[in-house]
């Protein structure tokens, strides 16, 4: 009877300062809060989840083997697909990474290990700047610096353009990660004997090549996107990617010259290339939150 009776107490007692919890202005202010945050967020994602449904609404009726390996259709041609312009993106993206991702690093372990404060300053906001200039003005000065004195469009011009754009993110998110590495480190291993230029490249560098990497793949998925800086340099072609100082075709120009067209067969393959694109910057981005998490742990 002693321990019925101790439980029942128990069990009025948890029920008091449950209610006692709930009915606080304070707890009930936070559970409206939290509730309202949701719905707010729900309501942000809502319009890139409609988006996201209706690309793959549209484009997976076409999502076969024919789309990936399949020249690029006339206007009055069946059939058809995307592979020259997956390949085209491909080069175009492999031009840009090349150019800038070691201009890229070097520059964002200048500005962390070697200039002084001043320097860095400027460096960090001639960046910023840079980051914000629109990508059809990118487009348009590659255009002028490669297409006009060479005289022909190039998947070369196209990886020049985005190379431009791609190289504000990286020295930004390579400069935060070497920033991010304790002070002792270095200071440990010039304590070793080390000079600055091997603790840097041995040490530093190792430490923060996970948030680097992170900055890389993020930088690739929005050159992957780009339309405008294509348009002036690698023009459009729709066959088979002949060299890196020919037009070439890539999947956002694709979009862009037949999402508008008459012909439905072209639109078709619109949407198709629409949702490998975004299944491409999909991927990019999950890749470098996974690396980014791994970096924490």
């Amino acid at each position: 009877m002693t321990s019925t009776s101790q439980n029942q107490q128990f069990d009025k007692s948890v029920d008091e300062n449950f209610e006692h919890s709930y009915s606080h202005p304070e707890t009930v202010m936070d559970f409206v809060l939290t509730g309202l945050t949701f719905i707010l967020l729900g309501i942000a994602l809502l319009p890139l989840l409609l988006v996201l449904c209706y690309v793959a609404f549209k484009g997976a009726s076409r999502f076969n083997l024919e789309l990936f390996i399949g020249q690029i259709p006339a206007a009055l041609e069946k059939g058809g697909g995307i592979g020259s312009a997956i390949i085209g993106t491909l080069i175009t993206v492999a031009i840009a990474s090349i150019i800038s991702i070691p201009f890229g690093i070097l520059g964002a372990v200048y500005l962390s290990e070697f200039s002084s404060e001043k320097v860095a300053d400027g460096i960090r906001f001639a960046t910023n700047v840079l980051s914000g200039v629109p990508s059809i003005i990118i487009g348009i000065f590659a255009y002028g610096v490669l297409v006009v004195t060479t005289g022909k469009f190039s998947a070369f011009a196209g990886g020049f353009a985005l190379a431009i754009l791609m190289l504000p993110i990286i020295v930004r998110s390579a400069d935060e990660a070497l920033q991010l590495v304790p002070q002792e480190v270095r200071w440990a291993s010039a304590g070793v004997g080390s000079t600055k230029f091997q603790g840097v490249l041995q040490i530093v560098l190792p430490a923060a090549l996970p948030t680097i990497l992170t900055g890389i793949t993020l930088a690739v998925a929005r050159a992957a996107g780009e339309t405008a800086p294509l348009i002036f340099t690698t023009l459009f072609s729709q066959f088979w990617p002949g060299g890196l100082l020919e037009p070439i075709a890539t999947l956002s120009v694709l979009i862009y010259n037949f999402a508008t067209v008459p012909f439905e067969n072209q639109q078709d393959i619109a949407w198709a290339a629409s949702l490998v694109l975004v299944l491409f910057v999909l991927l990019t981005s999950i890749l470098s939150h996974w690396i980014a998490r791994k970096s924490l742990y």
